[in-house]
């Protein structure tokens, strides 16, 4: 107690330390009989807990931006009616805490300064070794020859160093246990997501669909069984999801880390069934639950912070700033086509494969997943979509994703079997679909040797007038096997068993007589 009246004698607020001193001190000097207690408040909010069975009654308090200190003496008095010491408080105000900005955010805007700064040092220093006397040029030669040993060493630490950053930020992937690199944090992200999805919100503003239209409820609903089938899962659990539906013809569908997922009616107008819904919304679920713009972030930060080495030493080495913007630009695209595409696709393959489990486990007809990207192909030829080389591409081909996802097609039933699922019609929706396309492709052939006159131009997948309000049937677990139902016909009742091998051929676009519509069909069901 002496050491703490010390200390405050010698405080730097005269009025205050006084007024504490005069209190502990007197509070030391008191015989026995005199009770106090120490109270300290630790938060934000009003709120104290018990510090010390004895001593002055020092009562610290916040609320918002204004926090009070008081002090209280309270003796307690043999004599009834024995002096009390009044309370008194001193109020002083703190400042509002300061949230800082993601650090995916931080580097986004940081990116393009590396890049100029590097472009800046490179030119300057070709233009410093150009202003050099020849004499001077040579001394440096052999001074870097001499020391080349050095230089060695010294680049090989930094390599080592730089190993060592990358080791410790290795991570592992939550469902399918791959080892990656991991800069940014899922933590990060959802700080940038949130920032994001307000965004997302004010530019689809006009075009989100009502939340009391039949293509919103279908998508919500199957946003949130797919989610209460797969809760096992942490990464799903801790997330609070919801469904936007965007007025638009893209064929496409996004998720945020924060699992707001917004579906265009483009895609709505492509799937075929609920159980094709279910594949494409898992997919997109994957794609946050797996972490993946927090993976594709941290891999292009870092080797975006290696190439700085390489823009610098292209400006130090081309004799001419055109020569220079050449090289950046050959080494960006070099850089996206050995890194960055690649990793992507790499990425879309594993949301394919995790997507099919968690439709699995949503009870969905898993085999629908390869048939949906067959009608993809079939429609991208037909309509005239321009097709690039995969290794062009962000995303693997149709093709390409149809035989991965029916490759692991086997392990999706045996996980659908052991969710408690009921059984799938014997119909397989794949051959059904090969079938069809097959009676197509011989319709087209007969109308074809009638005569250009009976060509017909091919009709695109049909948009659906309405969309169910609730989840059906075959997505919930029971003990006899439900119908599986066509997104268009729940609305209008139940179909019959069968409908759910038939309808998944519905979409086909129905070929023209040309060689081009023929070699489309013909290259599918090859």
């Amino acid at each position: 107690m002496a050491l703490l009246c010390g200390l405050l004698k010698r405080s730097r607020f005269p009025s205050f330390s006084s007024h504490l001193t005069r209190t502990f001190c007197r509070q030391a000097a008191r015989p026995a009989n005199t009770a106090s207690s120490h109270f300290s408040c630790h938060t934000r909010k009003q709120g104290c807990r018990r510090a010390t069975p004895t001593g002055p009654p020092l009562l610290f308090c916040g609320n918002g931006r204004t926090a009070c200190v008081q002090v209280r003496s309270q003796t307690t008095s043999p004599v009834p009616g024995g002096p009390v010491r009044t309370p008194r408080a001193h109020r002083f105000h703190t400042s509002a805490r300061l949230r800082a900005l993601p650090v995916p955010l931080i580097w986004m805007v940081i990116k393009p300064l590396q890049k100029l700064l590097a472009v800046i040092v490179g030119r300057s220093i070709r233009k410093w070794w150009v202003a050099l006397p020849d004499n001077r040029r040579e001394l440096m030669r052999q001074w870097a020859w001499q020391r080349r040993w050095h230089l060695a060493a010294g680049a090989g630490v930094a390599m080592v160093i730089v190993a060592l950053l990358l080791l410790t930020h290795l991570d592992e992937s939550p469902v399918t246990g791959r080892t990656r690199l991991l800069v940014f944090s899922r933590e990060n992200y959802m700080e940038l997501a949130a920032l994001t999805s307000e965004a997302y919100m004010e530019e689809f503003a006009e075009l989100l669909v009502p939340v009391s239209d039949p293509r919103h409820q279908v998508v919500e609903r199957v946003v949130q069984h797919l989610a209460q089938r797969n809760k096992d899962i942490p990464q799903v659990s801790e997330v609070t999801w919801s469904a936007h539906v965007v007025q638009s013809p893209n064929v496409n569908a996004f998720v945020l880390p924060n699992g707001k997922v917004f579906m265009f009616t483009g895609m709505l107008d492509t799937v075929a069934d609920v159980h094709q819904l279910t594949i494409v919304l898992g997919h997109e679920m994957a794609h946050a639950l797996l972490g993946h713009s927090a993976e594709q972030a941290s891999l292009s930060h870092v080797v975006d912070l290696l190439s700085l080495i390489l823009l610098t030493a292209i400006w130090a080495m081309c004799p001419r700033d055109s020569l220079a913007l050449v090289g950046q630009w050959v080494q960006d695209k070099l850089k996206e086509l050995m890194f960055s595409r690649p990793y992507s696709r790499k990425l879309e393959a594993e949301a394919d494969q995790v997507g099919l489990q968690l439709a699995a486990k949503a009870c969905a007809d898993v085999r629908a997943g390869p048939v949906f990207w067959q009608q993809m192909e079939i429609r991208d030829q037909l309509t005239g979509e321009p097709t690039f080389p995969e290794w062009l591409s962000t995303h693997p081909s149709h093709r390409n994703r149809f035989t991965q996802l029916d490759r692991l097609i086997p392990q999706a039933l045996e996980l659908r079997e052991s969710c408690v699922c009921p059984a799938l019609p014997s119909t397989d929706p794949r051959i059904v679909f090969s079938k069809s396309v097959r009676v197509l492709l011989e319709n087209a052939k007969d109308q074809g040797g009638g005569g250009p006159e009976r060509a017909r131009k091919p009709h695109l997948p049909h948009k659906p007038t309405s969309l169910p309000t609730g989840l059906p049937a075959a997505l919930l677990p029971q003990t006899e096997p439900p119908p599986s139902p066509n997104v268009d016909q729940l609305s209008k009742g139940p179909p019959p068993v069968g409908a759910s091998e038939t309808v998944v051929a519905t979409p086909v676009p129905a070929p023209a007589a040309g060689e081009g519509s023929q070699h489309a069909l013909q290259s599918i069901i090859s």
